[in-house]
């Protein structure tokens, strides 16, 4: 008999300082916002550790029914938490992570008019990806799924009075709803063939049905409906146009969702489906070629963007692709592992980001930083970290997650390991070129004025500055993690500790010899410090080189750094067509209803739909995010009031 976890708790936290700050935090002070995010956000990631250090005495998987939800015939789905091996590791990172990311956020959101807004926003983020990774059953992660979606808008466009982020938003909110239809179709054959969102119902449905190698049967459709949801959310080919707009947030939120947690969710729900993909080897090769193509598609991206930010998400992008394709060769505890110390690096690479920004009075274009390690020393030495662990040098973090990733993949087909072993040595020149565009040479930008471009504090007049503390202890401790949290891979103990969830699925196909893996593990070294010294080359010993590289390349330079037109395509072929086809649809309709109404029953016919417009709807796209958070919260306290009456 399990001990009572009360894993509720968890995502209750964060929701109910959500709530406060949301309702309250307007009249409350800073000091008194900052107790109630930090408070619950902490307190979240404590309850997480207090659970993982119980996680060994319990008879897994470990599993909490609060109340029942939807009930139609034989079909049920019910509120209830679901926790093994995986939904663990993706609970310390949220909370853990996460919980720094808040820190962070006091240091910079100090001075922003609309702290309360911000931590609200920020904690309800972290309720909602919560729920998505303990929820038992489809619907609940999709209500979570939704729920970060939300959160993610809000929190893009928290600078909603500038265009482009309010665009960005919207771009986000657009894009991912499109990879939403899949998840749903996949969900409704779910229901239709196996009669249950429940993973275990489901799950034990699937297992004794046969492998589909004879062509796309239900499992392989089911499959890649779930494949087009994780590339709405996980930001990939062809989906992947959001998350760079997405930098339009402030910098924390980078770090939070689109490096640590958001954007890995479409990960763990293919990982969280593995049973699925396991017996759809047609389904399992979509993943992997969708998640290769797109690590190196992004990684070629990011070559040539100036903008800090910009460069990071390409990155984020690229890595995700290394995700999916372990995903996709049946590695799935390779790509939770790289999951894993992709939050801590990724997460200290945008954070230190934000803590140059900070410094250089909201700049972005690294054109305009350089020598900025003597100004900003712990900055630079957090970030250099960081570097070396996403380049895959050894011993740091990276080097053991995409290793792993590389060496499984060499057994399922050469081309992954090739091509995978290509976008290590871009990265690794990129994410160098970066560090030498902003921390070596002579400073190249303007004196700080004092505050960024968001009125954000720059921490004093004239020269960089480096960032307060409640901004580097973040970095600090990340930096310590991205050090030696690749460790726990040594000797295939974090493979060992995900076997019983993924069982027995990881490759076998092509096995090679011992000496082939080291020889292997070697050349993937190599690359990155071949991507390393180039990057010296050319923009420290050399750095007139690289613009004469580009003038000698003409249209296809241009056709990178315009993201090979991808997004001029987009609007073409789809934007601009609906815009016009959708406006011409809205002016017939208004004609029709309303002018032809308001001409015919002049007097009643406009009153009677101006007042019915003017109550049921504001307009206001922020307020129906508001009512839709307040809903939740209700259903939620509805739902621990049915749990505590049913004990």
């Amino acid at each position: 008999m399990n001990p009572s976890l009360n894993l509720w708790v968890i995502p209750i936290l964060p929701l109910a300082g959500a709530a406060i700050n949301g309702f309250l935090g307007r009249k409350a002070s800073r000091p008194g916002v900052t107790t109630v995010a930090l408070l619950s956000s902490g307190a979240a990631f404590a309850w997480a550790l207090w659970v993982a250090a119980r996680f060994s005495s319990l008879s897994l998987p470990y599993q909490e029914f609060f109340a029942h939800w939807i009930r139609s015939g034989n079909f049920s789905a019910d509120f209830a938490f679901y926790l093994d091996q995986l939904s663990l590791v993706m609970l310390l990172v949220v909370t853990g992570v996460g919980f720094l990311i808040h820190i962070y956020s006091v240091g910079y959101m100090w001075d922003d008019s609309s702290y309360y807004r911000f931590f609200s926003y920020l904690n309800l983020f972290m309720f909602f990806m919560l729920t998505l990774v303990l929820a038992n059953n489809y619907l609940l992660m999709f209500i979570g799924w939704e729920g970060v979606g939300l959160a993610s808008y809000l929190l893009i466009g928290f600078w909603f009075t500038k265009d482009s982020a309010a665009s960005a938003g919207k771009k986000a909110f657009i894009v991912n709803r499109i990879g939403d239809f899949g998840f749903l179709i996949a969900l409704f054959l779910l229901i239709k063939h196996f009669g249950s969102l429940n993973f275990e119902q489901v799950f034990g449905a699937v297992v004794p049905l046969q492998p589909e190698t004879a062509g796309a049967g239900l499992l392989t459709t089911i499959g890649i409906l779930l494949m087009i949801g994780a590339c709405g959310k996980s930001a990939q080919i062809p989906l992947y146009i959001w998350l760079p707009d997405a930098m339009e947030g402030p910098t924390p939120v980078s770090a939070l969702i689109h490096a640590a947690t958001m954007v890995t969710a479409g990960v763990y729900m293919v990982a969280r489906s593995h049973v699925i993909f396991d017996r759809a080897p047609t389904a399992l090769t979509v993943v992997a070629i969708i998640g290769t193509l797109t690590a190196f598609f992004a990684a070629t991206i990011g070559i040539v963007q100036t903008d800090i930010k910009k460069v990071l998400a390409y990155s984020t992008i690229s890595q995700l692709g290394y995700m999916f394709m372990a995903c996709g060769v049946g590695a799935f505890s390779a790509g939770i592992f790289h999951l894993m110390t992709h939050a801590f690096f990724k997460g200290l690479l945008f954070l230190g980001a934000g803590s140059v920004i900070h410094a250089v009075g909201g700049e972005q274009d690294m054109k305009k930083m350089g020598g900025l390690k003597s100004f900003i020393p712990w900055t630079f030495l957090t970030m250099g970290i960081a570097t070396l662990a996403i380049a895959g040098v050894p011993p740091l973090a990276g080097f053991w997650s995409k290793d792993e990733i590389l060496w499984k993949a060499y057994q399922v087909s050469a081309v992954y390991w090739v091509i995978g072993v290509v976008t290590g040595f871009i990265t690794s020149f990129y994410m160098f070129r970066l560090l030498y565009m902003t921390f070596f040479g002579d400073y190249r930008g303007a004196q700080v004025d004092g505050h960024d471009s968001h009125g954000h504090n720059a921490h004093g007049h004239g020269d960089p500055h480096e960032s307060p503390m409640v901004m580097l202890a973040p970095l600090m401790i990340l930096a310590v993690l991205s050090l030696v949290g690749g460790l726990v891979g040594w000797g295939n103990h974090f493979e060992h500790f995900l076997a019983p969830v993924f069982g027995t699925t990881e490759p076998a196909t092509g096995a090679a010899s011992g000496l082939t893996e080291y020889l292997l593990m070697g050349v993937s070294v190599l690359v990155a410090f071949a991507g390393w010294g180039l990057a010296y080359l050319l923009y420290y010993e050399h750095p007139e080189l690289p613009q004469k590289i580009a003038n000698s390349l003409g249209g296809f330079y241009q056709a990178v750094v315009h993201k090979y037109y991808i997004d001029e395509l987009y609007a073409a072929v789809f934007v601009k067509p609906l815009i016009d086809g959708s406006t011409r649809i809205l002016w017939q309709d208004v004609d029709r209803r309303i002018i032809d109404a308001a001409v015919n029953d002049a007097g009643d016919g406009a009153r009677h739909i101006s007042d019915e417009v003017r109550h049921m709807q504001s307009g206001n796209i922020r307020s129906y995010a508001g009512w839709i958070a307040a809903g939740s919260a209700v259903v939620i306290a509805f739902m621990i009031w049915m749990w505590m009456e049913a004990r």
